[in-house]
């Protein structure tokens, strides 16, 4: 069992990220470090992502969009 670091996550939290402890309380670890930016993350989506989502999702007809 992986023991938490209570003490360095509630510093991060509340005074680094000023989160109120409401909120801090409400979120998972791994939450709390994905706001912190901590960890691989992803990369924000290009054009060229959203143009395949939107080609494998339509939501409706397809038209000519301007460029």
């Amino acid at each position: 069992m992986t023991r938490i670091a209570w003490g360095g996550l509630m510093r991060l939290g509340m005074v680094e990220l000023k989160l109120a402890p409401e909120v801090f309380w409400s979120l998972t670890p791994v939450e709390l470090l994905l706001l912190a930016g901590v960890g691989p993350g992803r990369a924000a989506m290009t054009r060229a992502g959203l143009e395949e989502l939107l080609a494998r999702f339509p939501d409706g007809p397809r038209r000519e969009r301007n460029r």
